[in-house]
């Protein structure tokens, strides 16, 4: 696993534009009065694929994790090999399935101190993660996990 704050050039400052996209969605979640993690799906050629927010608590379905809105905003592709999984939050065991099952290359991940998923399996199955520790993501989830911790407990399994 990389961690890409230490990093210079082009990939950190990419990996956190992108980021920025993620960000923007867990808000958008978050003012829905839903649960904020946001995510993106961009191509090997750094176009956006698709990109949503966790729906969980608004469409009262407990498979729209923000990584899946973002792969169903994807549509279908013919491969889906040299795609980036952007996410504000280290992605639980079903997304990291889904990054699995479908060959996504990478997996940003703008924090994993409020919850640590499945990035360290992804990792250690040749996909390439990044985490970027950032703080306005791990600010975000404290935030909502100390308002609502019903909530959180019910999405990570723990109700």
């Amino acid at each position: 696993m990389k961690d890409r704050d230490d990093a210079g050039g082009t990939g950190r400052d990419v990996d956190r534009a992108w980021l920025a996209t993620a960000v923007a969605e867990a808000r958008t979640g978050l003012a829905e009065g839903g649960i904020p993690i946001g995510a993106a799906l961009y191509g090997a050629d750094g176009t956006l694929l698709g990109s949503g927010h966790n729906r969980r608590v608004q469409d009262s379905d407990p498979s729209m994790h923000a990584e899946t809105a973002a792969f169903r905003a994807a549509g279908r592709q013919r491969s889906y090999r040299g795609t980036t999984m952007v996410t504000t939050l280290s992605p639980c065991w079903y997304c990291s399935g889904l990054v699995r099952q479908f060959g996504i290359s990478r997996v940003v991940v703008g924090e994993a101190a409020t919850f640590h998923g499945g990035h360290d399996w992804l990792s250690r199955h040749g996909v390439e993660v990044v985490l970027l520790d950032d703080a306005e993501c791990t600010a975000m989830m404290r935030a909502f996990i100390q308002d609502h911790p019903d909530v959180w407990n019910e999405d990570i399994g723990d109700a």
